[in-house]
């Protein structure tokens, strides 16, 4: 992992207001390089809106994102991810009428930059060989020619994660990757994250508060807009104010 203190990613006081409602309230944390940072919290708590606004989705009322010491608040998605930041999404969010390999190809064009961008697929050779890489790292070898809508979800939610790689992001952001997915499916997506983690960072928003646990270098809780408390995995889920907003809703839930 990258040695340096700086942090990769560092949120301050972001906060954004629909109408009387303030979605996210003055919320601060910092990401360092290389690790894993997971943002939990009960349904509500602001997590996918605070993804729009970190990723440029949507614009702060107040606040400023940081990213790789470049202020780049409200910066658009795609400046965002010429910057070296990528997401994928809650709701799958592929072309299900394109095959594997095509939905890869697309998003590897961006590596060619520039006018390159437009040149004939044939000689987009870069992009070409992103593809490749990505087909052999996520085992898709038998599905390459395969529509994406006719994938398992489980294999859905992996390609999408592929495709956010596919620009080589120095950052991913995940939107609960795991959604829907069998015991199977989330274990494999599991190991797949712990290995991406290092060479580049990776923010999480994920509802399996055990697989946060196991794969988190620092979680970040949030409720009801705000930041509830942030620390190691074993910090927060020691912390009283997160069993009782949190885990214990979780609980309650499983019971239920």
């Amino acid at each position: 992992m990258n040695g340096s203190d700086t942090p990769i990613l560092a949120v301050q006081g972001l906060t954004v207001h629909f109408g009387a409602l303030a979605a996210v309230n003055d919320v601060s944390f910092a990401a360092q390089r290389g690790h894993i940072t997971s943002v939990i919290g009960p349904n509500g708590a602001g997590k996918s809106t605070l993804f729009n606004l970190v990723s440029g989705a949507i614009k702060p009322s107040r606040g400023r994102v940081v990213f790789d010491d470049k202020d780049l608040t409200a910066a658009p998605p795609y400046v965002m991810l010429a910057a070296g930041l990528a997401r994928s999404f809650q709701i799958t969010n592929l072309f299900f009428e394109l095959s594997v390999y095509e939905n890869l190809r697309l998003a590897a064009q961006f590596l060619e930059g520039g006018a390159r961008a437009l040149q004939p697929v044939g000689r987009s050779m870069r992009a070409q060989e992103r593809v490749d890489r990505l087909i052999e790292q996520f085992r898709l070898e038998e599905k390459a020619h395969e529509l994406a809508g006719y994938l398992s979800h489980g294999e859905q939610r992996r390609l999408e994660i592929a495709v956010a790689l596919a620009c080589e992001p120095r950052m991913l952001l995940l939107d609960e990757p795991t959604q829907g997915m069998s015991h199977t499916d989330t274990a494999e997506t599991e190991e797949l994250i712990r290995k991406l983690a290092g060479a580049r960072s990776i923010l999480l928003i994920e509802h399996d508060v055990d697989l946060v646990m196991n794969l988190s270098d620092h979680v970040i809780v949030m409720a009801q807009g705000a930041k509830l408390a942030e620390g190691r995995p074993e910090e927060v889920r020691a912390n009283p104010a997160v069993q009782a907003a949190y885990f214990g809703e979780a609980r309650h839930a499983a019971t239920r």
